[in-house]
């Protein structure tokens, strides 16, 4: 079986600032667009942000390995050089972190890195990575 892109839609509040911070600040590809939505390539998947002023941003936290993860939240599994070149791009756009980048579950089974930050309407981003792909699921 090979791995199919996901499809997510999701609540912004400005859609001149999703388009600055995930075109230009994530790198993320253009695709279609009109007055209410904007598609974008998001690592080979299709995210669109759709314009619903007030309707964006978390709602709770969940406490995972000692830190207050934001729910709900999206991103994606990257290979670990990726994941710090992101890292190193969102410091130099001086993106604030959520949850600054970090290993998560140091020496456990599904050790990761991973990093929590907002866009501009308040929708939470995780972007991870694994040292062996293989401990995605690792209980």
């Amino acid at each position: 079986m090979s791995l199919r892109p996901f499809h997510l839609a999701f609540p912004v509040d400005d859609l001149a600032e999703a388009r600055r911070f995930y075109g230009e600040t994530m790198g993320c590809a253009e695709g279609r667009s009109r007055d209410e939505w904007i598609d974008f390539d998001f690592y080979g998947h299709q995210i669109v942000a759709h314009l619903a002023p007030g309707g964006s941003g978390d709602r709770a936290s969940n406490h995972v390995d000692g830190h207050g993860v934001p729910v709900p939240h999206f991103g994606i599994v990257l290979r670990m050089d990726e994941w710090q070149a992101l890292a190193e791009r969102l410091r130099a756009a001086k993106v604030e972190f959520a949850i600054e980048p970090t290993i998560r579950f140091r020496g456990k089974p599904g050790e990761q890195a991973t990093m929590f930050f907002r866009d501009p309407s308040g929708n939470a981003l995780e972007m991870k990575a694994f040292a062996d792909d293989a401990m995605l699921f690792a209980q």
